[in-house]
């Protein structure tokens, strides 16, 4: 008889939101993977399930989060919050020995390289990713390969307008990544000036970013590059927040077997191909 493998046990910090609520349905069906807590201080005592319109799943929402994670012991916390809450919520995490799978965009430099030490001292597997869309990251991949071959690239980045931080962590992810590449994009053009300030976008080693925020959309991003008589576009829409969820999982999965914070998903999603 095979032997039986325990669920990964997880804490859902934002569970009423809207993505909360998505991981919340993948969470319930998913045998791999168990809801074992959810925080939404808003919420608290609520059923899980019921918020997520597919019935009870015993889940109760908590109001405090360390309450909940001494109360659960779950091995992995998943946040989609927002960046002035992520970043306490993760290093209380990683303080009571839960690994983070931070879903939040917007933390600073700093924040970032904190939580990579705070997760190597304790020997603690953790994810930030600034998208979860296998899509996405795909995009941001055929991009970088894109980039050998062309010297002007543009990014253009439309988000639902709620979303606080412009550009997106997936823009900024992007052009760092041709930037790795290729330094100093969109050469010449030395007299060329801005009559509207800002109006050409902000810059990351010479790649414009060009953010939108409007109601109608979701998440969607083009990565243009152009040469003499030529128009490459790579372009990614997220039309629905499930398409976030198999990257999600493949996070929580993959986390337990680090020892440190990994930035990106695509340094998991690449490595999975590989094995």
């Amino acid at each position: 008889m095979a032997e039986q493998i325990d669920a990964v046990r997880v804490l859902l910090v934002g569970a009423a939101g809207k993505m909360g609520l998505e991981v919340v349905k993948a969470l319930t069906t998913t045998q791999d993977l168990k809801l074992v807590a959810g925080v939404s201080p808003r919420h608290a005592g609520q059923d899980t399930g019921v918020l997520a319109g597919i019935g009870s799943s015993g889940v109760l929402v908590d109001a405090d989060l360390e309450e909940a994670i001494q109360r659960t012991s779950p091995d992995v916390l998943v946040d989609f919050t927002n960046p002035a809450a992520v970043y306490a919520v993760a290093q209380t995490a990683i303080r009571l020995g839960v690994r983070p799978v931070i879903g939040s965009t917007g933390l600073s430099a700093e924040q970032v390289s904190h939580l990579t030490h705070l997760c190597a001292r304790a020997g603690l597997g953790g994810v930030l990713a600034p998208n979860f869309s296998l899509g996405a990251i795909l995009l941001m991949a055929f991009a970088k390969q894109a980039a050998r071959y062309f010297e002007f690239a543009e990014i253009i980045e439309k988000h639902h307008e709620r979303k606080l931080d412009a550009p997106s962590g997936t823009a900024l992810s992007t052009a760092e990544a041709l930037g790795q590449v290729r330094k100093n994009f969109n050469p010449g053009l030395p007299d060329s000036r801005e009559l509207l300030a800002g109006v050409r976008g902000g810059q990351v080693d010479g790649v414009r970013i060009h953010s939108v925020r409007m109601p109608g959309l979701l998440a969607h991003q083009e990565v243009l590059f152009g040469a003499e008589g030529q128009l490459l576009t790579l372009r990614h829409d997220a039309t629905h927040r499930a398409c976030y969820i198999p990257g999600v999982c493949l996070a929580i999965r993959a986390v337990m077997r680090q020892n440190t914070l990994i930035v990106g998903l695509e340094n998991l999603l690449f490595e999975d191909s590989r094995t």
